[in-house]
């Protein structure tokens, strides 16, 4: 196949084919139960609904302006926004920034680490042992959530909290919640005075996100960059290849193939991925029908990382694979971040369409929880 260009026309012996079920909202709507269409649709929204609960929030304690480093702890969908941010804004934290999956905190952390808890519902148990520790540390605190325990848990110790509106996530899922999390967190950053956002880049990433919204909506059947890279990849595990800025923003992208699709992915960053899993594309030689690279490149890159895609994708493609590179073409590198971020949501509702699933509910994340829960501990 040839590269695919954000925005740009697919070959035109390839699919999506004028047929296609995915051109029809009636039929979608059989399938997708919890309208997480609707969620996609409201990416813009998000972001800007965001940006108003952020500017209303109350003071925030001078000493939250100065942490030595920065702990976030969040699982799953909740932990997107914060992995978004880390990789998007590397060149203006001036002070460590990790993303903790786990329910401990770092030994380092201490009454100068900032800790940001992230849960959507308020009750993951893994942010909630975090934040227990994070009061014995004496570290400072902030809290993002939609409510529950950690809501209460915010109101109670009197620590910055961020109340989730979900107003413009219907379908009610943390991973589409992105929007919110995303600029949630960014919020309560830059009232802290950690980074620097201002209104006017907030307006332009919700103008470009409203823009470029109708060229993927089911209604566009020709040209679809979504449904183009939705049938590429159906049936395939995916590869994906990124870097910078833009390594958040895919990790988004892999995070709702997993849970709304489904599917299997894989994801290498440049140019680490270059100095070793090269060397892995031979064997099995199984895989090479039933896999897919998709390489995320920009014109943001620094210049010695642009000219790795070209080449990373010759070898990847001599190797047997199909690769397709997606370019994020939006101006600046956070409207290339949610450009990722809105084409991968509607990618992977389109391949949950195809499979024909109900991309909302997570049996095998809601059983694991279940059995988890009854072990206790």
């Amino acid at each position: 196949m040839t590269n695919q260009p954000m925005n740009s026309s697919p070959p035109a012996q390839s699919p999506p084919r004028p047929t296609s079920p995915l051109d029809s909202r009636a039929t979608l709507a059989k399938i997708d139960k919890h309208n997480v269409l609707g969620s996609v649709e409201s990416l813009a929204q998000q972001v800007e609904h965001a940006w108003e609960i952020g500017k209303a929030l109350p003071a925030i304690p001078p000493k939250y302006a100065k942490p030595a480093n920065i702990v976030v702890s969040g699982m799953g969908g909740s932990a997107l926004g914060a992995r978004v941010i880390k990789t998007l804004y590397k060149k203006q934290l001036t002070i460590p920034f990790e993303v903790v999956n786990h329910y401990e905190l770092p030994e380092y952390v201490n009454e100068n680490t900032l800790v940001v808890l992230s849960s959507y519902s308020g009750t993951t148990e893994e942010t909630l042992a975090a934040g227990k520790q994070a009061l014995e540390k004496k570290a400072m605190i902030a809290a993002i959530a939609a409510g529950g325990a950690l809501e209460t848990f915010a109101l109670e110790h009197k620590i910055p909290f961020f109340k989730i509106d979900p107003k413009f996530n219907p379908s009610n899922q943390p991973r589409m919640a992105i929007g919110y999390s995303v600029f949630g967190q960014l919020a309560l950053f830059a009232r802290m005075g950690i980074i620097n956002i201002t209104d006017e880049d907030v307006q332009q990433v919700v103008a470009f996100l409203k823009k470029n919204a109708p060229q993927l909506a089911p209604e566009v059947k020709e040209h679809n960059t979504a449904k183009y890279l939705a049938y590429a990849a159906l049936d395939k595990a995916l590869y994906m290849v990124s870097a910078e800025h833009l390594e958040g923003a895919v990790h988004v992208f892999n995070n709702q193939l997993n849970e709304n699709a489904k599917t299997l992915t894989t994801e290498y960053i440049l140019p680490e991925m270059n100095h070793h899993a090269l060397e892995s594309l031979s064997f099995p030689e199984q895989l090479h029908d039933s896999s897919i690279f998709l390489l995320f490149a920009s014109a943001l890159y620094h210049p010695r990382v642009q000219v790795r895609f070209p080449i990373t994708q010759e070898l990847v493609e001599e190797k047997g694979f199909v690769a397709e590179t997606v370019l994020a073409v939006a101006k600046t590198k956070l409207e290339q971040v949610m450009e990722i971020i809105q084409l991968g949501a509607y990618t992977n509702f389109y391949l949950a369409m195809l499979y024909g699933i109900d991309p909302a509910p997570i049996p095998s994340v809601d059983y694991f929880k279940e059995k988890l829960g009854k072990i206790g501990g």
